[in-house]
């Protein structure tokens, strides 16, 4: 199971938000490069980042942030957030990162995601932010009447590189992860679901293992109110 350590990034710094909500946010670590050479230094192999400035702007964004993340650690970097045109894609992917995540752009410019998905192959993950079953879009501050199922039936045979599946009742809340929504997820397509989103202790980490079909979990807020420990979840693969 790939375990996805979470950097979101609010004007340059690392922040977590309760629910989603940009009034609602706490800073973690006002260096994001020392965060992920932290977790690099313990052994992680992956990292998430989310630019949460650039889901609200597009013309503001933390690329030189990520661009420093990416030429000093040898993480595999996947980065999500506001990514909605081809230009800003391609940007992100000529950084070096391994993937990238669509959200807003997947749903609602699906021709879009098909192209990217065949001209790079394996490097698209599409973001899934899911309220009650239907998925929200835009920093979910954008609810929209379409079930994630019937989405997910869609897109079921492009070449895409995972399905990060949040469940937005849950994120940043360390009520634990909606293990069941995100098993049914699993089961409707063979491209790989990455748990995100609630995350409370290393029995949820252990809860998602023990499932075989979830294939990975980002994890934020309990990595950074100690709630995890890093230690033992690098020891978790």
């Amino acid at each position: 199971m790939i375990i996805y350590p979470a950097i979101d990034l609010k004007n340059k710094k690392c922040v977590r938000l309760y629910k989603g909500d940009f009034l609602k946010e706490e800073i973690f670590n006002h260096s994001p490069l020392q965060q992920a050479q932290q977790f690099e230094k313990l052994g992680f192999v992956n990292l998430h980042i989310v630019d949460l400035d650039r889901t609200l702007d597009s013309n503001n964004s933390n690329l030189e942030v990520i661009k420093e993340i990416v030429k000093k650690t040898s993480l595999k970097i996947q980065v999500g957030g506001g990514l909605r045109t081809r230009e800003t894609i391609e940007e992100v992917l000529n950084l070096g990162v391994e993937n990238i995540v669509m959200g807003t752009a997947a749903v609602q410019n699906i021709a879009l995601l098909k192209k990217l998905s065949d001209q790079y192959p394996y490097q698209i993950s599409v973001g899934m932010d899911v309220r009650k079953g239907f998925l929200a879009l835009k920093g979910w501050t954008d609810q929209t009447q379409l079930l994630a199922s019937d989405f997910v039936n869609k897109i079921k045979d492009y070449k895409i590189k995972s399905i990060i599946f949040t469940d937005i009742d849950k994120d940043g809340t360390k009520e634990g992860v909606n293990l069941e929504e995100t098993l049914k997820m699993s089961k409707l397509s063979n491209i790989p679901v990455i748990a995100s989103g609630g995350v409370a202790s290393i029995q949820d980490v252990l809860a998602i293992k023990k499932t075989k079909e979830i294939k990975g979990v980002i994890i934020g807020k309990a990595i950074y109110d100690h709630s995890i420990s890093l230690e033992e979840l690098v020891k978790i693969n």
